[in-house]
């Protein structure tokens, strides 16, 4: 299982794919159904899609 937070390095959450069970550490487990990666200029922002209907966002 992956964790999820501010404190995941960058690498990693570059290698979380599809099919990867995740969590935030607080409420939010899952399996990845989606990933979407988007720049603001300031933040990476990670937003993790789970199965479960829940979304895990990470800004680097």
């Amino acid at each position: 299982m992956i964790r999820l937070n501010a404190d995941t390095p960058n690498d990693v959450l570059q290698d979380v794919k599809v099919g990867d069970m995740v969590t935030d550490t607080f409420s939010k487990t899952g399996i990845v159904e989606s990933i979407e990666t988007d720049d603001d200029g300031l933040y990476k922002i990670y937003t993790f899609h789970l199965v479960t209907g829940r979304t895990i966002t990470v800004k680097r």
